[in-house]
């Protein structure tokens, strides 16, 4: 039986430049054997696992099928023990975050945690710094367990989400898989989140998360909550949490986000309408 009293679950693609930084972070401080923690490394063309397994204490499983899916799912099936963190290979988390992870989920009625996220901005460009900025005043208050890196199951809550699915969005899932009460956000315990750098970079993220979200409601797994509109953005700087020009600069790449994803369904749609008249027959 093992001593461990959390498992973690990392899986990486790729991750080479710093998961071994992540690992010695996480572990730093721990006792042997107090965490179980299992890196999935999948369809890597680089040193991801041979950098995980130069860390004492952590166990490394090699895949060739690509998909954060899979390996989460390849490295849930080899932990030992109950909470179960699934942690992003890029995100740091420390020891005693992980330790306050585990001692909420034991708190009667939560199924379900997460750290509270913090975003490193260093080396991201001025204007989507300040994106990223507002971003978060808006959605901070009211993120639970999606966008963070992080998220923690109980044995109980484990249930609701594994298998997990083949999903854009693991988090998503997650987050949309426990109801309010069931979900903790632990104040006390901390992940270092690297956003996108550029504006491009952020603008094709928000691609994937559309992606990720019509997944998900197509598995009728969609939260009914607060939607953001602009009265929130205004509140904002009326309340001086953000600058003006912050806002500005939010406003204009959310406005050039709608516009590339009407181009893009217009995109669409004649391809699919040309694909049809391909189809006819001739005349």
């Amino acid at each position: 039986m093992s001593d461990a009293v959390i498992s973690i679950v990392i899986p990486a693609h790729n991750e080479e430049s710093v998961i071994g930084g992540n690992l010695r972070r996480l572990l730093a401080g721990s006792a042997p054997g107090e965490f179980d923690v299992v890196v999935v490394a999948n369809a890597c063309s680089d040193g991801t696992a041979a950098a995980a397994r130069e860390v004492a204490g952590v166990r490394v499983i090699e895949t060739d099928v690509p998909g954060k899916p899979n390996a989460l799912r390849l490295g849930d099936a080899a932990c030992v023990t109950f909470p179960r963190a699934y942690l992003d290979a890029d995100v740091a988390v420390d020891a005693a975050s992980i330790r306050a992870l585990a001692a909420a989920c034991a708190k009667p009625g939560v199924l379900a945690c997460a750290p509270r996220p913090e975003l490193d901005l260093a080396g991201t460009g001025p204007v989507v710094r300040r994106v990223h900025r507002v971003h978060e005043a808006l959605i901070g208050p009211r993120r639970a367990l999606a966008g963070a890196g992080c998220y923690v199951l109980t044995e109980a809550g484990h249930g609701r989400v594994f298998p997990m699915p083949d999903v854009i969005s693991d988090d998503g899932l997650v987050h949309a898989s426990f109801a309010p009460q069931e979900r903790r956000v632990v104040r006390t315990a901390r992940s270092v989140v690297r956003p996108a750098r550029t504006v491009g970079a952020y603008l094709r993220r928000r691609v994937r998360v559309r992606r990720g979200n019509r997944q998900l409601a197509a598995l009728d797994r969609v939260t009914v909550e607060h939607r953001l509109a602009l009265g929130d953005l205004a509140a904002l700087v009326r309340n001086r949490r953000v600058g003006a020009l912050d806002g500005a600069c939010y406003l204009a790449v959310l406005g050039l986000d709608r516009a590339l994803t009407r181009l893009r369904r217009r995109a669409e749609s004649w391809g699919s309408d040309t694909a049809s008249r391909a189809a006819l027959p001739g005349d």
